[in-house]
């Protein structure tokens, strides 16, 4: 997928949504590095502890292709962007 049209959108919004991005409300970090770098994450409801975690996002532009999962976590010092980590089958 070309990177413009990835960049500001939601992770997990619909590829032909003209308005994939970010809703009035939500809580979001920004996702830093890694096949889903530029995109955002709604982390709306998180709790800290669940925010300390990260997330293992399901992507098929990782390592690992179609099932595989982008990981990624907290920047330290910086709770608004969440740094990939690496990939999981």
């Amino acid at each position: 997928m070309d990177e413009q049209i990835m960049r500001g959108r939601v992770y997990g919004a619909d590829h032909d949504d003209p308005d994939a991005g970010r809703r009035p409300g939500r809580v979001y970090v920004d996702l830093v590095g890694g096949p889903l770098d530029g995109l955002f994450l709604d982390v709306t409801g998180w709790t800290a502890e669940r925010l300390r975690q990260g997330a293992a996002l399901t992507t098929e532009l990782g390592r690992y292709g179609p099932g595989g999962r982008a990981l990624y976590g907290p920047r330290p010092g910086d709770p608004q962007r969440f740094d990939w980590e690496g990939d999981s089958p």
